[in-house]
């Protein structure tokens, strides 16, 4: 920190301190400050307990408990130097207590609290007061909202390092650094979050959600590849008793199951599964568009009978954007609820055998030079 000399158009650097040079403690004098003036730490919080070891089996105590102005409890750690190794445990588990606390238990919380420094208030008032509303329109410490504010002199690189990981998971996690300073005989104090970065904030919140949002979609990836697989065993041994065409075929996780034709390499049937339909199909994919285009071509000449024999109108697909053509059947079935793959491996079965036998014969007789 430094002071501006503006006569003289300089900086001059501003003396650090140690707290301990003028017998500064922790619980004595950091704790009170920030008691007494929680808006240091950048926002309006309500102190609603000092030294609170209300805790069931444990008789552990968290230095400050506040409540924020979205109703969420922010328990703040303090220590007057060093962090320690241990502060962030020790936050983890304050937060995991203070997780059970109801409305009427941080009424009694903060009612304690001003009882024990003799302030003559009702606690249920202040709290209204504090949100601007009704004490029974409130609702307090939702779900797994709670946020930890560690204050230090000195974060410990073990510290800073699980906070930021923490924060990869969506936990409400503050670091702010207090660094005293000496001018003239004045005591100054500066409290800088550093983390999250206060510029960076923002940023930071987002990454962290989209970090979750990635872990989720990553397990549900994962749990569709498992159920998907379970469901190609079982259409596969529905499938090898009625027709010879998917003998040779292993299950897959996935949501597509070919077998060749046995015709023309790279044409295949292909059973496709989905959220919303299940789908059997022809599935063109040779070494070239144009050779791809004369075996759909040749099919589509044939649209009338093979739909005539198939007994269903059939989905011909052929865009010019891409390489593949398909000839699909498809209907609504949710082949994510166990309880319809009976039916729905019944409805494949069929529909793949009555496309086989239907378009093999137009198959064979087309001609590639």
């Amino acid at each position: 920190m430094y002071l501006i000399k503006k006569d003289i158009n300089r900086i001059e650097r501003i003396n650090e301190i140690a707290f301990s040079e003028f017998g500064f403690r922790e619980r004595e004098h950091l704790q009170e400050w920030i008691a007494n003036e929680p808006s240091c730490l950048g926002e309006d919080l309500l102190i609603i307990q000092k030294e609170f070891d209300g805790f069931s089996d444990t008789r552990e105590r968290l230095d400050l408990l506040a409540l924020d102005k979205e109703g969420n409890l922010v328990v703040i750690e303090n220590k007057l130097d060093d962090t320690g190794k241990d502060v962030t445990w020790q936050s983890l588990k304050y937060a995991s207590y203070c997780s059970r606390l109801t409305n009427n238990d941080i009424k009694k919380i903060y009612q304690q609290y001003l009882d024990k420094q003799g302030i003559d208030v009702d606690a249920e008032e202040k709290i209204a007061e504090f949100y601007n509303d009704d004490y029974e329109n409130l609702i307090l410490n939702k779900g797994i909202s709670q946020r930890i504010i560690l204050i230090a002199r000195k974060f410990r690189k073990e510290v800073t390092s699980t906070v930021l990981w923490l924060m990869n998971y969506n936990l409400n996690l503050q670091c702010f650094k207090v660094t005293p300073y000496e001018l003239n005989g004045q005591l100054l104090l500066n409290i800088e979050q550093i983390l999250p970065m206060k510029d960076a904030e923002d940023y930071i919140i987002k990454m962290a959600e989209k970090t979750q949002i990635d872990i989720s979609n990553e397990k549900k990836s994962k749990s569709i590849d498992i159920i998907q697989y379970e469901f190609w065993m079982k259409l596969l041994k529905a499938m090898n008793n009625k027709s010879n065409l998917f003998k040779n075929i292993s299950p897959i996780k996935g949501n597509c199951l070919g077998a060749t034709s046995g015709i023309y390499s790279g044409v295949y049937f292909q059973f496709r599964i989905k959220k919303e339909s299940a789908e059997v199909e022809i599935y063109i994919e040779t070494e070239n568009k144009e050779k791809n285009e004369k075996i759909f071509d040749s099919l589509f000449g044939h649209k009338v009978e093979i739909e005539k024999r198939f007994g269903k109108n059939l989905i011909w697909q052929r865009k010019d954007s891409v390489r593949v053509r398909k000839i699909i059947y498809s209907e609504p079935k949710d082949s994510h609820n166990k309880e319809e793959w009976e039916t729905i491996i019944d409805f494949l079965v069929d529909a793949m055998i009555r496309l086989e036998e239907v378009s093999k014969p137009y198959l064979e007789k087309i001609q590639i030079d």
